[in-house]
């Protein structure tokens, strides 16, 4: 009797618990709901609050796109999907270039952001962000016969290649002539950039592939300029980081996403030069006849040297995973918008590695290809869920660093936080 009324108590314990555990749970789901951007104090710190950053979201939306897109093995559901995505990622581009606009006529500010260490660096999201854009454009309308289509991703084509060429050119400069750095503090940022360039080279072979003649010749010789400019820098940088890893270790865990970062211009270069030699044995052959065997040799060297970049990228790739993995054992790793950095960098080696099997026809490159792509897509879920989650809250637009915007300075030693290690 007495063991009875002590099971029921236990009992009816426990279901109070539960009930009092859902209903805090319901408790702050309406809380969130009825109380959007509660952590902010205006609605203007919306706009105040919104940096260049967030173009990283829209990156890797249009990477997992084009992953699924091209997915290895078939499956004709993963094509409409894919397009879902694209237009979602069209659709985050082009709100997030508007609360972009918005927040430099505003506050006009454009210049105070240029100065500044951190604020500057994801500036090179943008052209990036609109590269995955044409290509997706390209991609996935290149089959429906559309007769615009060629001549208005050529014209995308190169007013993003403008925008990429001026990140390249402007800020590396400003990095080495007004802003100031810490060498402990500098992480794999200072990449972003300089890849435009090569990501641009890429969607130049995509774009060439909907063209012919003179065009498609000028478009892959700008292409391979693109590259090479975006690949030689990059290399510089990468070097000049793992300097940084080995005497000052792995970032901290706000900025440990980043350590994906290099993976990107390596995974793009050996997609990207792939790509081109593609499209050199196309078009080489009949537009420049003087010059009869340039295509097949590009072609050739294009194999060669996107598996020689591709090994390369396979150390970083792992290093990248151990550095994550270490960092979150040894702690927690707070949610920010720089974990966007885990999604397009590793699509760039799918991309490579798909692009592998398809020269090779080895099944090795097509089960990575297509293991990765899984582990992405998951990832991606993940990351995006919790962008909507924090933006809602306000958390990732609270406006900071206002006065060192103001100032145009950077005090080394002192502990600043970025856009990205917001949360």
């Amino acid at each position: 009797m007495l063991s009875r009324l002590t099971t029921e108590r236990s009992e009816t314990t426990l279901n109070a618990s539960s009930i009092a555990t859902g209903r805090t749970r319901m408790s702050v789901i309406k809380n969130l709901i009825q109380r959007p951007m509660r952590e902010l104090d205006t609605w203007q710190d919306v706009i105040r609050g919104f940096s260049p950053a967030w173009f990283t979201a829209s990156m890797g939306t249009g990477m997992v796109s084009m992953l699924l897109y091209g997915f290895p093995y078939e499956w004709s559901p993963l094509k409409y999907i894919a397009m879902g995505i694209a237009l979602l990622n069209l659709l985050m581009f082009v709100v997030f270039l508007v609360l972009f606009i918005w927040r430099l006529v505003q506050y006009r500010d454009f210049f105070n952001i240029l100065l500044h260490p951190q604020m500057s660096m994801p500036l090179g999201a943008v052209p990036m962000a609109f590269t995955t854009v044409i290509t997706s454009m390209v991609t996935i309308l290149e089959s429906y016969d559309i007769a615009w289509m060629p001549m208005l991703a050529l014209v995308l084509w190169c007013i993003n290649i403008a925008f990429a060429v001026l990140s390249f050119l402007a800020i590396p400069f400003l990095v080495t002539s007004h802003q100031k750095h810490a060498f402990e503090k500098v992480n794999a940022t200072l990449l972003l950039p300089v890849v435009p360039t090569v990501v641009a080279s890429s969607a130049g072979a995509i774009v060439a592939s909907v063209h012919s003649g003179t065009t498609a010749v000028a478009v892959v010789l700008i292409s391979y300029a693109l590259w090479a400019m975006g690949v030689g820098i990059s290399l510089m940088l990468i070097t000049f980081y793992i300097v940084r890893l080995v005497l000052h270790k792995l970032p901290p865990p706000e900025t440990i996403a980043s350590a994906f970062i290099p993976l990107g211009p390596l995974g793009q270069s050996s997609y990207a030069i792939q790509l081109l030699g593609v499209q050199a044995l196309r078009v080489f052959p009949d537009a420049l006849p003087q010059m009869t065997y340039l295509g097949e040799v590009l072609h050739s060297l294009g194999f060669f040297l996107g598996l020689l970049i591709w090994s390369l990228a396979i150390w970083w790739f792992t290093h990248a995973i151990y550095s994550v993995l270490y960092t979150r054992f040894r702690g927690p790793v707070p949610f920010n918008l720089g974990w966007w950095a885990l999604i397009f960098p590793t699509g760039t080696f799918v991309s490579s590695s798909g692009e592998l099997w398809d020269l090779t026809g080895y099944t090795f490159f097509r089960i990575l290809a297509s293991t990765v792509t899984v582990g992405i897509v998951a990832l991606w879920i993940v990351v995006i869920l919790n962008t909507i989650r924090y933006a809602w809250t306000g958390e990732l637009l609270k406006p900071i660093n206002i006065s060192h915007l103001e100032l145009h300075t950077y005090v080394e030693g002192e502990d600043v936080q970025s856009p990205e290690q917001r949360v």
